[in-house]
């Protein structure tokens, strides 16, 4: 039976999700506050240079699923693109992640691996048996030169606290490599959209049973109108922050325009702390297909997210843990409204892992539907 189905968010939670019902059959109707569709990965091409500009920080777009990967080229092609980042520290520029030519360089050395291997062996703290912060993980892994080059000034800036106060596992696994291999990630399929992300986003939306309106808030008792309602907004927002609100780290760009090209490279690190900002993102490089004579660039500055501020990087620490507790037993007490996505499971999560979970949040409303009335408010569990 045909169901007409509201979707909050025009990203690529509510794209994705809206694109399957539809060819479902099911009437979709996507609405988004913002005046534009694709959230934060929206792109915009800048009327002066021809740059095409990540207007809310570069998406770079990388995955070990191959369905995922099949599936956004069928309403984009993807570009190859390696993200190959750069970091400043102590006055010099290194390669990231830490690898083999980071550590020679640094330490004015020419290791082989094994031999790098066991040198920074010998620089890791081995007082340290259970690592209990992130500041104890990484000088497990690395000592305490590497650490406080590349990794303390940059985690400071980033999260406004001391790396004490932050868990070992956010550091989950041994931030170097003893090759020469400085592709940031390590996921098979890499790349771009050759039109960028708001238009492969326009593709996806493009079915006749889905309408999408923009400059349109969210309210409650909206919901009563349709059979479902997938919610990729804030969390804590559905329930007008009645509990309190959830911790998020945002982000404040200082944009600036460049005749040339401004630093070789798409995105420089500053892990120096007495350097306010995080990074640097010049665009064009996000576009290496394309040439232009002028330039975009932004400075990414970091600091906690205030009532008006765009949520970014959900923080998730015992304070927020207890809190979102209680907000998904509130959620689990909704009848027909599911949360979706990075905002509405509070968790960071990139665009393949967004994409698939869509695809089978989708897939498995449509089973369910057809066997039952009882829909999960979650299907990903925060």
């Amino acid at each position: 039976m045909t169901k007409r189905i509201l979707l909050v968010g025009a990203g690529l939670s509510g794209a994705v999700i809206g694109r399957k019902l539809a060819e479902a059959g099911n009437e979709i109707v996507i609405i988004d506050e913002r005046q534009h569709i694709a959230g934060n990965c929206h792109t915009e091409r800048d009327a002066e240079s021809g740059v095409m500009v990540h207007v809310y920080g570069p998406h770079i777009f990388h995955t070990d699923d191959e369905q995922v990967w099949k599936y956004v080229n069928e309403f984009e092609r993807f570009m190859p693109f390696v993200n190959r980042v750069k970091t400043t520290s102590g006055g010099k520029v290194f390669l990231l992640p830490i690898n083999l030519h980071t550590i020679n360089q640094f330490f004015g050395k020419t290791l082989r691996p094994d031999e790098a291997r066991e040198f920074i062996e010998t620089l890791s703290d081995r007082s340290i048996n259970e690592p209990k912060t992130f500041e104890e993980q990484a000088l497990k892994f690395v000592g305490r030169d590497l650490y406080e080059a590349f990794l303390k000034g940059y985690t400071v800036k980033q999260w406004g606290c001391d790396p004490n106060d932050l868990p070992a596992s956010i550091l989950k696994r041994l931030p170097v490599r003893f090759n020469y291999d400085d592709n940031y990630f390590f996921h098979r399929f890499q790349g771009m959209p050759e039109n960028g992300y708001t238009k492969m986003i326009e593709k996806i939306l493009d079915h006749e049973l889905i309408e999408v309106r923009l400059n349109s808030r969210f309210e409650r008792p909206d919901a009563s109108a349709f059979d479902h309602v997938f919610y990729s907004g804030p969390l804590d927002g559905y329930f007008g922050f009645e509990l309190g609100r959830l911790g998020y780290r945002t982000l404040d760009f200082e944009r600036f325009t460049y005749n040339g090209d401004y630093q070789g490279c798409a995105v420089m690190n500053y892990g120096d702390v007495d350097v306010p900002y995080t990074r640097i993102t010049e665009h064009k490089h996000f576009s290496p297909w394309e040439r232009h004579e002028k330039s975009i660039c932004y400075r990414e500055y970091s600091r906690a997210c205030g009532a008006q501020d765009i949520p970014y990087y959900p923080i998730r620490l015992a304070d927020e843990q207890a809190l979102l507790a209680r907000y998904i037993d509130r959620a689990n007490q909704e009848t027909n409204v599911t949360f979706v996505g990075r905002l509405g499971t509070y968790r960071y999560l990139d665009m393949d892992v967004t994409i698939r979970e869509a695809l089978d949040t989708a897939e498995a409303y449509v089973r369910l539907s057809s066997q039952s009335d009882k829909i999960p408010a979650f299907f990903v569990s925060p």
